[in-house]
């Protein structure tokens, strides 16, 4: 079973998929509702970071498959799934909103991880299409290993430019 397969059968088959990106949210608002003004505090605040993660994953995959479908095999919005693409999105950004509206999000565990997990995706995902707009493979005739280590020596200059620039605003 190929990704395609399996996200072609998911939008087959979208019952589960459904449910569970729409309970993501409304747990979250349960959460709020119980936690109150507590939801910083332990063990509320590893409960957020559970749905959190639990939403973030699949719409931090969702959203880098969009890009690269868009941008690398071009394809057209029009082709769009909603359940597979679109609905994890959504529903990551909803989640997201509702916990964030009720505690800072430098008190949920591992946030700082996420979102640096999120702009490291973002960086290769923009140096991929750099590289894939510019040809520089094509004109530049060095070994790919010499590549490789541009691209990894350009991704420790992006991470260092982040840090300088936004510090450590989040605790891990």
């Amino acid at each position: 079973m190929t990704l395609r397969d399996l996200l072609v059968y998911v939008g087959n088959h979208p019952e589960s998929v459904v449910l569970y990106f729409a309970i993501l949210p409304i747990a979250a608002l349960l959460l709020a509702w119980i936690a109150g003004a507590e939801g910083r505090n332990s063990p509320w605040n590893y409960l957020y970071s559970a749905i959190i993660y639990l939403s973030a994953v699949p719409g931090i995959f969702a959203l880098s498959l969009n890009i690269y479908i868009f941008l690398f095999e071009r394809g057209s919005i029009l082709n769009l799934d909603i359940y597979t693409q679109l609905l994890p999105i959504l529903s990551m950004i909803l989640t997201l909103g509702i916990v964030r509206r009720n505690v800072d999000l430098s008190y949920v565990p591992g946030f700082g991880k996420l979102s640096g997990l999120l702009m490291l995706i973002g960086a290769t995902i923009a140096l991929m299409w750099l590289v894939d707009r510019t040809r520089i493979y094509a004109i530049i005739s060095m070994p790919f290993s010499v590549v490789i280590l541009i691209f990894v020596v350009l991704m420790l200059v992006l991470r260092f430019g982040y840090r300088q620039t936004f510090g450590r605003g989040y605790r891990s």
